[in-house]
């Protein structure tokens, strides 16, 4: 049997396409820290067509391992005309990237001649002893035969990884939830849908969370609307409104019992140049109805009065509920140079009624910043270079699909490497934050029309694969992906290099990443290779783990 099926166990930053030659040498060995989620693959082809092929784990750790199908999804657009060729292929075809679990009746069913892959993961627990453990990944026929195994040792280390400080946002968008699923907006199967998927994301890292007060204006064509999810309440009467916040109260209660820190209420004016109002809908006179929106001047005394009287009680609200520390404010998204002086308008109306509440945006001319028209600028990864050479602190970044010459990304025909060193720069520049806009977009660009992101994965046909969600709607619940679990390795990349930093210092760390280097690490200079990744890492558990037993 062993002439009809071939396994290998391959790290998680290989991506196994059914219709390529594996090159990628067996991976045998790994270290990690005693809370650290550790994943690798193991790929496996046949030469026949075989069904109900069982996966069995032996090991010590089998209780907190978990298997998962790495499944294909259709990219028509995995790359665009004007970016680099720091790529696996620029073909359409079909990519892996979504995780299913492995079901555990059916078992496999094994295709003559395409190699597929398994997901393994490891969710150390603090509970589990240092030490050497064996992991074998057993492939069964009917019988109970064993076709193929596979192994890896993993070294659980006598350390734990600090508490994340990163600020890390994907835009969750509740929209999407309520159309794909087809439930109503804050019916009681939205909130359990809401509670899932806000569950998914702080498990992995993501602990700032896009807060509805009013629906976000984002991605939305000019003139066209997004379904409403408003969690304020808005009652007006003449000039005056009263605000109902239970909604709200549900939202922070929620995110909070799942581990989310903090919380950036969506933008109090549109994308793209801060011109109009988002869309806001109000009780009045007994008909519920929309007050402002594309039609809405920013700048009119209408709106500038509604949001002086509602930032006024959600200030309150926020005090109330102990979330000072916790919440953050946007103006507009993506504002351009041509906006400068709308924004300086409008900026200045919200840090007269905010005072010292963090406003943040993405932005990317370090103009703005440079006239105090935003506090806290969250420029483009490809763009970051004038705010660090200025100094600007605290620093952020973002990447959406624009960023797709030389700097990280996550787009599904870019290699996991490409999508992982974003925590070694995030490290390297001591970065406070990082954003970015698409979780669970699964809209056509604008938000035209729902699309099924098992089916059409670019947007419909405008952003490259992989740039607009990370997740996708199961029947129960969020199915994670390869680019999600690979930029949660990132982030524990990045709390590895900070605990070695409290043994080393900030200098010796950061000279350790760059050894042997030509030229510094930046955000579009680095190593491309997953080998001198996974190499690094291990340096670096090496060190702490010396520093560990030296002070024990």
């Amino acid at each position: 049997m062993s002439l009809v099926l071939k396994t290998r166990t391959l790290s998680s930053l290989s991506k196994v396409f059914a219709d390529e030659e594996l090159l990628q040498p067996s991976f045998t060995s790994a270290s990690a820290f005693g809370n650290e989620t550790y994943s690798f693959q193991v790929a496996y082809r046949s030469s026949m067509l075989l069904k109900s092929v069982q996966v069995q784990v032996r090991s010590e750790l089998k209780e907190i391992i978990s298997l998962r199908t790495v499944e294909l999804v259709p990219s028509e657009m995995p790359w665009m005309h004007d970016a680099d060729h720091h790529v696996l292929r620029t073909t359409p075809g079909l990519y892996p990237d979504p995780l299913f679990p492995l079901d555990g009746t059916e078992g496999l069913v094994l295709f003559p001649g395409q190699w597929r892959s398994l997901w393994v993961t490891v969710a150390l627990n603090e509970q589990v002893a240092p030490g050497a453990y064996e992991i074998a990944i057993d492939f069964l026929n009917a019988d109970g035969g064993v076709l193929s195994s596979e192994r890896l040792e993993l070294e659980v280390l006598p350390a734990l990884l600090p508490d994340q400080k990163l600020k890390h946002t994907e835009w969750f968008h509740v929209d999407c939830l309520a159309v794909h699923y087809g439930v109503e907006v804050f019916s009681e199967r939205h909130w359990e849908l809401i509670d899932q998927f806000v569950d998914t994301a702080a498990r992995h890292g993501i602990n700032m969370i896009l807060t509805p007060v009013f629906t976000p204006p984002l991605d939305t064509a000019i003139g066209a609307e997004r379904p409403t999810v408003q969690l304020v309440d808005v009652e007006k009467t003449g000039s005056s409104y009263k605000f109902g916040f239970d909604k709200l109260k549900r939202w922070v209660d929620l995110c909070t019992e799942r581990g989310i820190q903090y919380f950036e209420f969506s933008h109090l004016f549109t994308q793209w140049g801060a011109k109009h109002a988002p869309k806001i809908v109000a009780s009045e006179n007994g008909e519920y109805r929309k007050l402002f929106g594309w039609e809405t001047d920013a700048n009119s005394e209408e709106y500038r009065s509604f949001l002086t009287q509602f930032i006024q009680e959600l200030l309150v609200f926020i005090k109330d509920n102990d979330l000072t520390e916790r919440s953050y404010f946007h103006n507009s998204d993506e504002p351009r140079i041509q906006d400068m002086e709308q924004y300086r308008s409008i900026s200045e109306f919200t840090k007269k009624h905010l005072g010292s509440f963090p406003i943040i945006d993405a932005l990317s001319d370090y103009a703005f910043y440079e006239q105090g028209l935003v506090q806290l600028p969250i420029p483009a990864n490809n763009h970051i270079e004038p705010f660090i050479e200025n100094g600007v602190k605290p620093l952020w970044t973002y990447y959406c699909v624009s960023q797709r010459n030389l700097v990280s990304n996550r787009f599904f025909n870019m290699p996991s490497a490409r999508n992982r060193i974003i925590g070694m720069q995030l490290y390297k520049f001591d970065a406070e934050g990082f954003l970015h806009w698409g979780y669970n977009f699964w809209f056509s660009q604008y938000s035209k029309r729902p699309i099924n992101p098992f089916q059409i994965t670019d947007a419909d046909h405008s952003f490259p694969s992989g740039d607009a969600f990370l997740v996708y709607p199961g029947e129960d619940g969020p199915i994670e992906s390869i680019r999600m679990e690979v930029f949660y390795e990132a982030l524990q990349d990045l709390r590895a290099l900070q605990l070695l930093e409290s043994f080393i210092g900030r200098d010796q760390v950061v000279a350790m990443l760059e050894e042997g280097l030509d030229q510094p690490i930046t955000f579009s200079e680095y190593p491309r290779s997953m080998e001198w990744l996974l190499e690094k890492r291990e340096q670096i558990n090496r060190a702490i783990t010396q520093h560990v037993a030296a002070v024990q």
